[in-house]
């Protein structure tokens, strides 16, 4: 796998579940809402997103969590690893955890959002634009 064919490869943390993405993803981001920081454990997510064309599970799919009205999550049921968001009035596309990448460094995220849920003591230093809710 290199950067410049656009395949990515990545996984759970135990592996049961692994998928290839073909392109470029259109988005990636910083996410701090209180959602994200629950799910993960973490004070900061970041996201990739991409058409669901693009992307081509082997073997297992995530199991999916509804976290809301339209909001769905997946995660590996054996290792409970976060790797995927999809919002259900947009089926055609699929976000992904960028550390769940084999290579995560191949993709960087451009901006923040929900930084209204940034934790006080969580400083952010680099000169992505921020959103106080999501980019929209």
């Amino acid at each position: 796998m290199s950067k410049k064919d656009n395949n990515l490869k990545g996984s759970c943390h135990c592996g049961d579940i692994s998928y290839s993405i073909t392109g470029k993803n259109f988005a990636a981001d910083y996410c701090h809402c209180s959602t994200c920081q629950k799910i993960t454990g973490a004070p900061v997510s970041a996201w990739m997103d991409f058409k669901v064309e693009q992307l081509n599970w082997q073997g297992a799919k995530p199991k999916e969590y509804q976290s809301s009205k339209s909001i769905r999550r997946g995660f590996c049921p054996n290792c409970g690893a976060t790797l995927t968001y999809r919002h259900i009035e947009h089926p055609e596309y699929i976000t992904l955890t960028i550390t769940s990448l084999d290579e995560p460094n191949f993709i960087s995220p451009a901006y923040h959002i929900y930084t209204e849920d940034q934790l006080d003591w969580f400083n952010i230093n680099d000169d992505c634009k921020r959103y106080t809710k999501g980019k929209l």
